[in-house]
């Protein structure tokens, strides 16, 4: 049995037991959080949301929240002499899938 969640304007397929990073959620450590469902699918077939999937939910456990390895971004002007270095960390947040009912 799969699903198909959405958070943080992205969609995520998810069995019991995934493990994904997902953006920022504003959950502590520790603490379940439930996700819209979009589709899931069962023994019985697929079922698709309009645009979510009603009495379906989706459960997990935040494990952490953190920030992605640095990235370095540069721009420059040419003829002006012109450069700029930029560094940006993405923050994310852990979540173990814990149930999946529908």
């Amino acid at each position: 049995m799969y699903a198909v969640i959405e958070t943080g304007g992205k969609q995520y397929k998810v069995e019991s037991g995934d493990v994904i990073f997902v953006e920022k959620l504003a959950a502590e450590d520790g603490s379940d959080v439930d996700f819209k469902v979009v589709a899931i699918s069962s023994g019985d077939g697929l079922v698709v949301g309009t645009p979510y999937v009603d009495g379906a939910t989706v459960t997990g456990k935040v494990i952490k929240s953190d920030k992605a390895k640095k990235i370095y971004v540069e721009t420059y002007k040419p003829k002006k002499g012109e450069k700029r270095k930029m560094g940006h960390r993405q923050p994310y947040t852990k979540v173990e899938i814990n149930s999946i009912v529908g």
